[in-house]
């Protein structure tokens, strides 16, 4: 198989009994659980194979539960003899799995790292007043001109995630994303609909959550990646550990360039991605992005051993 780039997924990839294959194959998946559960508390193992569905949905929870989720499946992926791959990068909260995989940060910390991060995203915007909707079937540039035309200091909506081509995530206080879907489906989207998400991501309101960050991250080592990390700010390469942790404080406020991140590993003359985290949500985008482009997911055993086999 040729050179290859590992993502791995951010929040909605959660479900009920995720992983539940993989553990029964893999002790790395359990220890890994073991290990974050330390971190956090409770144990997050329990709380993912039979918590409900609202329990995993909570955003300090879902946040370590993916990460860890993607960085078990990242160790038994080595661990069973998988490549290491020329690049790594991760959508939204998963490119904290990125910097773990790539040894920017140490997994427990890591783990520490991302359940306040949920907390102080959440706490930024109160429950009930921020939104998010998917916008199908527009240009980047209509949505983000229509988003700034009606955003103002009191009613903030924003162009948030850059997904794929007609694919855009907008996230501001409810009123005015309300305002700017009608505007949107006025001005031609084939679809726009409300994600069941608590705070609006990734916009202008979450810059106290990135200052909280930032005052956690001062105490934390950023080592130089062994990996490249293609990052959501500006989907470009960082070696300097300094600058890692200031993009990974400003991409708290900061919209996730998916399409752009996809594009710069394409442009490296690599078109083969593999899924490490629960689901399949990135092996959808990164077709849309690059029809000719080989993807899959490693969530189950199955597929995971048929890739190590190839990737070798």
């Amino acid at each position: 198989m040729s050179k290859q780039a590992i993502i791995f997924p951010g929040q909605g990839a959660q479900k009920v009994g995720m992983l539940a294959d993989a553990a029964k194959e893999y002790a790395e998946v359990k220890t890994c659980f073991a290990q974050a559960s330390e971190v956090l508390g409770y144990d997050l193992w329990a709380l993912a194979q039979e918590g409900s569905q609202e329990q995993l949905n909570l955003t300090e929870i879902t946040q370590p539960l993916l990460l860890t989720s993607s960085i078990a499946l990242w160790r038994v992926w080595l661990h069973k003899g998988g490549s290491v791959p020329a690049y790594v990068a991760g959508h939204s909260l998963g490119e904290y799995s990125a910097l773990v995989a790539a040894g920017v940060l140490e997994f427990k910390a890591a783990v520490d790292l991302v359940r306040k991060r949920g907390s102080y995203m959440q706490d930024a915007v109160p429950v009930g007043t921020g939104a998010m909707s998917a916008v199908l079937g527009l240009d980047d540039e209509k949505v983000g001109e229509l988003c700034r035309s009606i955003s103002n200091d009191s009613a903030v909506v924003e162009a948030v995630n850059f997904n794929s081509p007609g694919q855009v995530v907008i996230a501001g206080h409810k009123d005015a994303v309300e305002s700017a879907t009608v505007a949107l489906k006025e001005a031609g989207a084939k679809r726009v609909a409300a994600l069941p998400v608590s705070a609006p991501f990734h916009t202008s309101l979450m810059q106290p959550a990135g200052e909280k960050l930032a005052a956690d991250m001062q105490s934390l080592k950023f080592s130089a990646p062994q990996i490249p990390v293609i990052h959501n700010v500006h989907a470009k390469f960082e070696k300097d550990p300094e600058a890692i942790r200031e993009l990974m404080v400003k991409q708290t406020s900061s919209a996730v360039l998916w399409t752009s991140c996809v594009q710069a590993i394409l442009d490296q003359d690599i078109s083969n991605f593999v899924e490490c985290g629960p689901g399949k949500v990135l092996c959808g985008l990164v077709k849309k992005i690059e029809r000719s482009s080989t993807v899959a997911s490693i969530e189950s055993p199955e597929t995971l051993e048929q890739l190590v086999a190839v990737a070798v």
